[in-house]
């Protein structure tokens, strides 16, 4: 039983997958706006129910990937080393995910990865609905942090900061790779600004999120 449970929920991950990325693709190659829900599913060899079985909106479709991201700063805190800070936990996180070039950081040169997140950007619907990915990021965080037995408002703050924080440099290291910089050329500042920032945060409410 439990295998064929397994079974069924890798094959609607991988249905999933195709679903988003067949969108995905029809979005980069017409726009966002000018392809319809009919399109993608007739693309994608489903039924419109099926797809809104699996993506309620169209803004779904491309945001899924924020979505399935958005509690990962809660995640970092929460299984952080014993006796490591929450802000040096996310600092290091971060500098390890530009590293790795991780598209959520806008730090990726990949053609079609920049091309994603133009998209994003200049869509306002996309842009609105990325918004409440961002808010739910920050609710998680805030809990998180309420675990590490911070005062709850300086938690709400600081996981206010912390999210901001991440999704301004994410969207200076996409502007300037859209700008024709190569993410191997940006890293340096990439790097060094993350470090500032961090560095900011912790000058700030940082020393009230001290734990042990």
């Amino acid at each position: 039983m439990n295998q064929r449970v397994g079974l069924r929920e890798t094959k609607k991950e991988r249905t999933r997958e195709t679903v988003s990325a067949t969108a995905i693709r029809l979005f980069l190659d017409r726009g966002f706006d000018q392809v319809s829900i009919t399109e993608i599913a007739e693309a994608a060899e489903i039924s419109r129910r099926t797809l809104f079985a699996y993506f309620p909106t169209k803004e779904d479709l491309v945001l899924h990937r924020f979505a399935d991201h958005e509690s990962e700063a809660a995640r970092i805190v929460r299984t952080r080393t014993a006796g490591r800070q929450p802000l040096d936990a996310l600092r290091e996180a971060l500098l390890d995910a530009l590293a790795r070039r991780d598209p959520n950081t806008g730090l990726n040169d990949t053609p079609e990865i920049v091309a994603f997140l133009r998209m994003i950007f200049v869509t306002e619907s996309l842009a609105a609905r990325l918004t409440r990915y961002t808010a739910r990021g920050t609710e998680a965080l805030t809990e998180a942090l309420r675990e590490t037995g911070a005062d709850p408002l300086v938690a709400r703050l600081a996981a206010a900061q912390v999210i901001a924080v991440q999704r301004q440099l994410a969207v200076m290291n996409h502007e300037a790779l859209a700008a024709g910089e190569s993410a191997d050329a940006r890293y340096p500042e990439a790097a060094r600004a993350a470090h500032q920032a961090f560095d900011l945060l912790d000058g700030g409410l940082g020393a009230r999120l001290r734990t042990g």
